[in-house]
């Protein structure tokens, strides 16, 4: 079992890696399809991507049932939807279903790129608008569990 300081680790890599590009690729906005035509901006438009997938599934898969161990408020197997509904109920995200809205850009995100480039684009945007809140929810489970500690 992973402990809640192994993944803070590298999700402190993975944070620290998009914040070093935040400020390029946002340069980029509005994207558009021509884009990707330039090598520098599908680079960090590529890494954006890479580093948006692997926070969204390190904290969906091992942070969210770390913290709730770590608070006694896990249950053996509970199901993806029960741990967020635990962690809406403690104030740790604003909604299961805005999390899960997170989860299906970060899917856009790897399964539709570079097909549909309308949607691609669309979904960039929206995932650089809703990084800060999971940046956000990062922090508050991190003070929620260093208080309980």
């Amino acid at each position: 079992m992973t402990t809640l300081k192994e993944i803070k680790a590298e999700l402190d890599i993975h944070f620290k890696r998009v914040d070093a590009i935040l400020p390029e690729i946002k340069s980029y906005l509005p994207l558009k399809a021509s884009d990707f035509d330039n090598i520098e901006k599908t680079k960090t438009i590529d890494s954006f991507i890479y580093r948006f997938a692997k926070i969204q599934d390190k904290m969906g898969e091992k942070l969210f049932v770390a913290a709730l161990r770590s608070l006694l408020e896990y249950k053996s197997g509970m199901a993806l939807i029960d741990v967020l509904n635990k962690l809406e109920k403690l104030e740790l995200i604003r909604s299961a279903d805005e999390w899960i809205d997170f989860r299906k850009l970060r899917n856009n995100l790897t399964h539709e790129y570079p097909n549909n480039e309308d949607e691609i684009l669309e979904a960039i945007s929206l995932s650089i608008e809703a990084y800060q809140e999971i940046k956000n929810i990062y922090a508050s489970i991190l003070k929620k569990v260093d208080e309980k500690i």
